[in-house]
């Protein structure tokens, strides 16, 4: 059974109305608890990348370079760590670190935060919404975050430091807090809260998120801390399966798709990371990120990773969703959209689809050329109108159209990945991918 959104725009312009100002951020979780919206109302697809070392790694200058990019690329978020451990820190380009006593939570640096500062500034101006990780913990085994130095400070240092960032960052728009890092809190879960409850009271504009380890959606370890606004999905197995799961939540929280596989490492191949993103957004996420490797980390070679052909593929898979009412889009849980060619659910060919509310586009991915099976009475109208999406070049053929009154069989125009887009033919809507 597809399940109706409930969204109403007047309802989500008078829960959001300009609260804070003009612009967009800081962005707020909408009427149906399934999306984010922006400060107009208007729903919020999140379109992220990770360039974890950002404020630690670069100059000002090549800050700049990579978020102009960035925008010009369509991206509206990024996941950057305030405090760098290991990779590229805890020093920043300028030689400032981040506490005049290494280590030590209660002894800020000015001179580190006033360029933390400008970084998050620049990338307001650039449209740019800041996860900002306020304690990267680490992954499991190695030294690269802090949950040691959070376990020495300990509790009423936390809350101390909490305090000091909630209070630096509360008037800025384009933030949401990202708890943790690669690591579920475990013995540091008290620190971890001290830090939590330190920056809630300066600031309670923003929301709030974490980052756990791979396998663990954020839900799983804080849905009793009071505090979790925004679920996340982190999965290097079975992608859909865990994004499926985290959208059938009871009651839902709006999720991104954080983390899966990194352009650049773990054999990540193109179309592994175009069907990640794809499932990500018919699986009912709110949006995902992207993560590239010499970006994450900032290595050499950085800048011309800036056009691989992963930021290139999600501003195809941007431009896609939104000439659509992307925000409309209910997964086909019980494929009674297709019906047939499905794939393999726990394999990498898994199609997935997805229909808007009131019926008037179905979109589906199919990482496998293959025929498949449409039921068309689920789409309204007398008749849809396919078209063919290439997510490799952006470029949309029309395929046809046809009468609502039964199934049909379609298969892609050539080899790779497709997106099959089906709308009322009525509605005369553009070409996926053109408003």
């Amino acid at each position: 059974m597809i399940r109706p959104l409930r969204w109403s725009f007047a309802g989500a312009l008078a829960c959001t109305f300009l609260a804070f100002g003009a612009g967009p951020y800081p962005v707020k979780v909408g009427p149906d608890h399934r999306h984010l919206v922006d400060q107009s109302g208007a729903p919020f697809l999140v379109q992220g990348d990770a360039p974890w070392s950002l404020i630690s790694g670069l100059t000002r200058e090549e800050a700049e370079l990579y978020l102009e990019k960035r925008r010009s690329q369509g991206f509206n978020s990024i996941i950057v760590n305030l405090i760098e451990h290991k990779f590229r820190g805890p020093v920043n380009r300028y030689g400032e670190g981040p506490f005049t006593t290494a280590g030590d939570f209660s002894t800020p640096n000015e001179k580190y935060f006033e360029h933390a500062d400008w970084v998050i500034k620049k990338a307001e101006e650039k449209g740019m919404q800041v996860f900002l990780a306020p304690i990267y913990l680490g992954y499991i085994g190695t030294d690269e975050g802090w949950i040691e130095e959070g376990l020495k400070n300990g509790p009423e240092k936390c809350r101390a430091w909490g305090r000091y960032v909630g209070r630096r960052y509360r008037d800025f728009d384009n933030l949401v807090w990202m708890i943790g890092g690669d690591r579920n809190p475990e013995k540091a879960r008290e620190d971890v809260d001290a830090i939590v409850a330190g920056i809630q009271e300066y600031d309670y504009r923003h929301l709030f998120t974490a980052h756990c380890h791979p396998e663990n959606s954020a839900i799983d370890q804080y849905k009793n801390d009071g505090w979790l606004n925004l679920n996340t999905t982190y999965t290097y197995n079975i992608v859909h399966g865990m994004l499926l799961a985290d959208y059938n939540r009871v009651p839902p929280m709006p999720f991104i798709l954080t983390e899966s596989t990194y352009e650049g490492e773990h054999n990540a191949s193109a179309v592994q990371v175009r069907r990640q993103a794809y499932w990500a957004l018919l699986c009912g996420s709110t949006g995902q990120m992207m993560g590239n490797r010499p970006i994450w980390l900032f290595d050499p070679g950085w800048q011309a990773a800036l056009d691989s052909t992963g930021a290139q593929d999600m501003s195809r898979l941007k431009t896609l969703f939104t000439s659509r009412p992307w925000y409309q889009l209910v997964p086909d849980l019980k494929h009674e959209v297709v019906v047939d060619g499905l794939g393999e659910f726990r394999g990498l060919d898994y199609l997935a689809a997805a229909r808007t509310e009131d019926g008037a586009t179905v979109i589906a991915y199919l990482p496998t050329a293959r025929t498949f099976t449409v039921d068309l009475t689920k789409i309204a109208g007398n008749a849809a109108k396919a078209w063919w999406f290439n997510p490799r070049t952006g470029k949309s053929d029309p395929a046809g159209e046809f009468p609502t009154t039964g199934k049909k069989q379609f298969t892609p125009p050539g080899d790779g990945d497709w997106v099959l887009v089906l709308d009322d033919a009525s509605r005369k809507a553009a070409a996926p991918g053109h408003s």
